[in-house]
């Protein structure tokens, strides 16, 4: 197994980390360059369909067993209890005030799916196998932090609301929706399902997420700029640490499970990224007055290229020493 310094090499050299720099660096020197609104959330569909129906697929050809269960239920109690962490850290470590630090803390307890992809991607290129039921884990942990989240607000005064549209919102958000429909259309079609559209999701899926995060390096690019002054050394220290404690927890949880090397890297991946999608949504909602300036930032800006350039080549260089 390669050293961590080599990892982080060869991930940086590939061509989806140089698609978001590519981004990255044009929104940084104000160039034009820009992807219609509507292409990229064609992108975004693809490819939360091609994940959703492969891992349904992976789960059809694996089997229910107590481990997937017990995968799900270790992967939504994550996902209910790193915004607590992240919000007593943000409490320490920023002046945030309860609802902007409840705000940020729901995205850390959330997903990012692309992190998610770009984790299977490197352990791919390293020849390391991972449980393809490790994409339902990554659907179920899309919603608790969301609660957990409006949980922290309700403590404070004038605590959010949950009505019905917002459990709408957080339920039948579109990525959650589209993802988990994704994945049944997938276990319930199996491996003869996905050779009839193979050469649809499995071909062109790298080249597409290429073009998708080269329009997230602009959105982050973008985000950096406006946000001047927002983020403070602290949120940034925040925004660095904080994936590194929700590896931890992946790390041990996975160990506890008995997963595979290559699912106890995404269990970290999981615990460690950020969302900027389903999050920011329910949070549009549910705390309007909350700032996306500092919730969006931090985890697209911050933690989301943080995780993709040196997180998951650390995490697989831990859980390659632990559970290899």
């Amino acid at each position: 197994m390669n050293g961590i310094g080599e990892l982080a090499a060869i991930n940086l050299t590939s061509p989806i980390i140089l698609s978001f720099a590519l981004g990255l660096f044009a929104a940084l020197v104000r160039s034009d360059l820009s992807v219609p609104e509507a292409v990229a959330k064609a992108l975004s569909i693809y490819l939360l369909f091609a994940i959703g129906f492969k891992g349904g697929v992976a789960v059809a050809a694996h089997g229910l067993d107590a481990r997937l269960v017990l995968a799900l239920i270790v992967g939504a109690l994550l996902s209910a209890v790193l915004p607590f962490i992240a919000f007593a850290l943000l409490r320490v470590l920023t002046r945030l005030d309860r609802l902007n630090a409840a705000a940020v803390a729901g995205h850390y307890g959330s997903i990012s799916i692309v992190t998610f992809v770009a984790g299977t991607s490197v352990l791919e290129r390293q020849g390391i196998v991972a449980d393809g039921y490790m994409v339902a884990v990554a659907a179920i942990m899309e919603a608790p932090a969301i609660l957990s989240a409006l949980w922290l607000v309700s403590r404070g005064e004038g605590g959010a609301r949950m009505d019905a549209g917002l459990w709408r919102e957080i339920l039948f958000n579109g990525s959650i929706v589209l993802l988990v429909g994704a994945f049944m259309i997938g276990l319930i079609t199996g491996a003869d399902g996905l050779a009839e559209i193979e050469s649809f999701i499995v071909t062109p899926f790298k080249g597409v997420l290429c073009l998708f995060l080269l329009d997230m390096g602009l959105v982050a690019g973008r985000g950096l700029r406006q946000s001047h002054g927002l983020i403070t050394r602290s949120l940034l220290l925040f925004g660095v640490l904080m994936p590194l404690i929700g590896s931890l927890a992946g790390l041990v949880a996975g160990l506890a499970l008995g997963l595979s090397t290559g699912s106890v890297v995404l269990m970290m991946v999981l615990a460690a990224s950020a969302s900027y999608i389903a999050v920011p949504a329910a949070m549009r909602v549910a705390l309007p007055e909350a700032d996306p300036g500092i919730y969006l930032t931090l985890s697209l800006g911050i933690t989301f290229p943080f995780n993709l350039t040196l997180g998951i080549p650390l995490y697989l260089a831990i859980a390659s020493a632990l559970a290899g």
